[in-house]
């Protein structure tokens, strides 16, 4: 299917990546179409939520008919995904192809696994040994594979840790931001002295919208734009400077339950823990060349995760 100003878009998943995703389809001027398993939640100017299950192939096939571009942003409770993540990408792939729709992936860094600080490209090679960084890798082959052989057109784009508004579960969301706002603790893992890169959600959005918007950057990885890695002791630092007092720090050397993260979490996420103790540096330097754009600044992302963990605060209060 040929790909024109009017065609439908639809967004898999209404997390916080779906989310802004359709949102910012919808300013973009495009007719969205937001599934997830409920069918319900805030209400978003241009956009029509539905009720839908992608894990199967009947619920995928419904999902994203009439599609032009699917945006594949589901993702399952953590100690699930090595299990569900396979069948729910055979059955939108499955459907994408049937549809003949172009689909765009959001991914994680996952399938590169220990790079020992080496900066991450689209080049660096896929080395995961972990459960979860295999299963992904393996889901990007099906996918350029897919790809390459001409059943569907495929691009991925590739995040670091989400920060931002509306994020909640990420090493700096719902585990960070209270506590820098209240004064409670503010909760950290592994080595906070190396470099780490954060992805704001926004820039995620507008990077797979884009990546939606041009067939050109079809058939590979994409990182998408990421602000330099800066360690995240100095993110802290820049949390304290906008919050006005010193933040009561606590770090975790070794996975155990924190913040919004529970022992079955934790102990699904102990393979991954590499990611805290060495450097997790992204380059998003051929996106950006390619599609003439510039990460959020750190601090402009700050700025706007404060005020909605304040106004989250205020609705709780």
């Amino acid at each position: 299917m040929s790909h024109t100003e009017n065609n439908l878009h639809v967004v898999l998943g209404s997390g916080p990546a779906g989310t802004a995703v359709a949102t910012e389809l919808a300013h973009r001027g495009h007719p969205v179409r937001l599934v997830d398993r409920t069918g319900t939640g805030p209400e978003t100017a241009g956009v029509d939520r539905v009720k839908g299950d992608v894990a199967s192939a009947e619920g995928a096939a419904a999902a994203i008919r009439g599609a032009g571009v699917v945006y594949h942003c589901v993702n399952v409770a953590y100690q699930l995904q090595v299990e569900v993540m396979p069948r729910i990408q055979e059955a939108v792939l499955g459907a994408v192809e049937a549809e003949g729709a172009r689909l765009v992936v959001l991914d994680t860094l996952y399938p590169y696994g220990e790079t020992h600080g080496e900066v991450m490209t689209e080049d660096t090679p896929w080395r995961a040994t972990a459960l979860k960084g295999r299963m992904r890798a393996e889901l990007d082959e099906k996918y350029l594979a897919a790809h390459r052989e001409a059943r569907a057109s495929v691009v991925l784009g590739r995040s670091a840790d989400f920060v931002g508004p509306g994020v909640l579960n990420s090493t700096l969301g719902a585990a960070v931001f209270p506590g820098a706002l209240t004064g409670g603790e503010v909760l950290t893992l592994g080595d906070i002295d190396l470099p780490h890169s954060y992805t704001d959600i926004r820039a995620v959005a507008a990077g797979l919208a884009t990546l939606g918007e041009s067939p050109h950057g079809d058939g590979r990885v994409w990182h998408l734009p990421t602000a330099p890695a800066l360690t995240t002791r100095e993110v802290l630092g820049m949390i304290e400077d906008r919050v006005g007092h010193p933040l009561k720090i606590v770090t975790l050397d070794e996975p155990r339950p924190f913040g919004p993260f529970d022992q079955v979490f934790m102990d699904a996420y102990a393979e991954m823990f590499y990611q805290h103790t060495e450097p997790q540096i992204v380059s998003s330097g051929a996106f950006e060349a390619a599609f003439r754009t510039e990460p959020i600044p750190m601090g402009d992302t700050l700025d706007a995760t404060l005020a909605w963990y304040r106004g989250l605060l205020a609705e709780r209060a």
